[in-house]
């Protein structure tokens, strides 16, 4: 299936809030073998400047993947997620994420376009405080591999 370059623009309602805790950030960090202390002690946090311990800038996909979903199970896009691989993802950090952070995502399609019969959708991720401060945005390109 061709993808309709008229999704390009569309936005989603914004997620439900994600509340950022001192736990999630140290998995996090345990699994990917983060071991900087601003990921896990306050004081350590604190004393680099922060106000309280930060997420590993790769955090972001915690709360990135999920809103990214809306697009894939948009009936309009029509990606058969059976066949799709992902093919890119980026983060632009405004600031650290950290602990106490209340987050809500927004979702814009960036691009559609087909490719030697792969179709390759791009969408933006923007990860804001509730109150609107611009935290994260979060870029990836999803490839739905053709049938050939």
């Amino acid at each position: 299936m061709t993808l309709d370059r008229e999704l390009v623009g569309r936005s989603y309602p914004p997620s439900a809030v994600y509340e950022v805790g001192r736990a999630k950030i140290a998995e996090f960090a345990t699994a990917i073998g983060a071991d900087d202390p601003v990921h896990r002690d306050a004081e350590a946090a604190r004393a680099a400047g922060h106000a309280d311990v930060i997420a590993p800038p790769t955090f972001a996909i915690v709360v990135s993947l999920g809103a990214a979903f809306v697009v894939l199970s948009d009936p309009e896009v029509g990606l058969d997620y059976s066949r799709v691989v992902h093919g890119e993802q980026k983060f632009t950090h405004h600031r650290p994420i950290r602990a106490g952070d209340r987050l809500v995502a927004t979702t814009t399609i960036d691009a559609a376009r087909t490719v030697a019969g792969n179709d390759l959708l791009t969408a933006r991720v923007e990860l804001a405080t509730e109150d609107g401060e611009a935290v994260c945005t979060a870029t990836s390109m999803l490839v739905a591999r053709g049938a050939a």
